[in-house]
């Protein structure tokens, strides 16, 4: 064996005796602390209390969040693991290692304030000019609750399982009172069945109250969108003095229907239809990117499949950033966007929508790319006014960036960061887990783009 190196276990470390010294000047680890440090946790640190034991620096807490999602660590105790074992990752925590339920605790506490430090992170990256608003492309992606979809039961399925209980209590009932006319097996304990039936029947009694209670809710927006078409239709057949031809909007159900599902693990997540076709227990995070930073610069969570109400909501995000980020000019999005409302809506606070109308080939015809398309009439709808928009050189050159810019994005956070499924349950807190994830997806590309640029040494 003499021709092989001597393995020695009991040789000294050879690490500097500074842990400042240990990973690289331009290691993502050193950039992302060193920009939480820029930020102002204040929101934070006035909730801990002056009294019992020290609590970590929230600083190193954000800072060993942030890093551990970008590199696809997303489980606490995979984390707590990694302050023994990852070199990074001991330099943010200063070699300390704070335990799993310490780490769980501070991301589930603190989950409301992670959109005010996502807010700060974009105005860090305009401090160091590598974000200027414009123009964005808008997406959704669908992404796993923390729940099964076997956990979801819909409302006329409850309805037959609370007449099989209800027979099953009624059995079981006859034969406690007549036991020695029916034979009961020896293992069985009759009074143990029947208590277990009816605390089932309670809990499905329980989830019924809050389809009702959403079924309620949306016949109320329904009932308001219903008005609001009938009203617009009255409108136009007043103007031209003729009876539309259209399709009459159908008026909505008050009551629940038999597929309206609740889960039991996580009740405000619902079933979405993924890519493949598959059905699962999903949340709709949606983003608005940033066409030349690759920046997410406005993030929410939706319980709605569709994306066509989520127009308002995200404008109304880019509406209220700060001011010296600059204003967006243009948003670009697929058909899943399109209505005529989204795009008057878009036009009227001053953005340009470039909204596809429906899906188009991949492989059109050559000379489409170079040619522009046949005047407009004047009476042209808005559905045709933007398809004609989207056909032109520019709209087509414009709309273009919508694919290699939200879509590449998500595909680089489900893909290379692995995060497709939230750990926290509940609407308002997959808000929050989403807010820390497009945090750490934007100051992870910050990392790189200061590598490229001398606006960041």
């Amino acid at each position: 064996m003499g021709r092989f190196q001597t393995i020695d276990r009991q040789k000294e470390h050879q690490f500097p005796a500074i842990i400042n010294e240990w990973i690289p000047e331009n290691h993502q680890a050193r950039f992302i602390v060193e920009a939480v440090d820029k930020l102002n946790l204040s929101k934070i640190t006035q909730q801990y209390k002056g009294s019992g034991t020290l609590p970590y620096n929230p600083k190193m807490m954000l800072s060993l969040l942030i890093y551990s999602y970008s590199i696809g660590v997303f489980s606490s105790r995979q984390i707590e693991q990694a302050t023994y074992e990852s070199i990074p990752t001991r330099f943010i925590t200063a070699n300390d290692h704070p335990d799993h339920s310490t780490i769980a605790e501070f991301r589930r506490r603190f989950h409301k304030e992670f959109e005010d430090i996502f807010v700060q992170v974009l105005e860090l990256a305009h401090e160091m000019k590598l974000l200027k608003l414009g123009q964005v492309s808008v997406d959704g992606t669908k992404l796993h609750a923390n729940a099964s979809r076997h956990s979801a039961l819909s409302y006329g399925h409850i309805e037959k399982l609370k007449k099989q209980f209800q027979q099953e209590v009624e059995q079981l009932m006859e034969k406690a009172k007549n036991a020695e006319q029916h034979k009961i097996p020896e293992d069985m304990n009759v009074l143990d069945e029947i208590q277990l039936r009816e605390e089932r029947i309670a809990l499905m009694e329980k989830a019924q109250r809050k389809i009702e209670r959403r079924a309620e809710e949306r016949y109320q927006r329904e009932k308001a969108e219903y008005e609001r078409k009938m009203m617009k239709r009255l409108l136009k057949e007043k103007e031209s003095g003729k009876k539309s031809k259209r399709k009459l909007p159908e008026a909505p159900e008050s009551t629940p229907r038999d597929k309206d599902q609740i889960n039991l693990t996580d009740e405000e997540s619902r079933i979405m239809k993924c890519s493949g076709g598959a059905f699962e227990q999903c949340y709709n995070a949606q983003a608005a990117v940033d066409t030349d930073s690759y920046l997410i610069v406005s993030a929410h969570v939706t319980q709605a499949a569709n994306d066509k109400q989520q127009v308002a909501p995200m404008l109304e995000e880019l509406r209220t950033l700060p001011e010296r980020l600059g204003a967006v000019n243009s948003a670009l999005m697929d058909a899943g966007y399109f209505s005529e409302e989204n795009v008057e809506l878009c036009e009227k606070i001053g953005i340009e929508p470039y909204i596809a109308v429906g899906r188009e080939s991949h492989h059109l015809d050559v000379m489409s790319r170079f040619t522009e398309p046949d005047k407009l009439p004047d009476d042209a709808s808005t559905s045709q006014k933007m398809r004609h928009k989207l056909k032109t050189k520019k709209g087509r050159a414009i709309y273009s960036l919508r694919k290699s810019t939200v879509e590449p994005v998500f595909g680089i956070i489900k893909s290379v960061m692995g995060f497709r499924q939230f750990s926290l349950r509940s609407l308002e807190k997959v808000n929050g887990e989403w807010d820390l994830v497009c945090l750490s997806w934007n100051l992870k590309r910050m990392a790189k783009l200061c590598q490229r640029t001398v606006f960041c040494g």
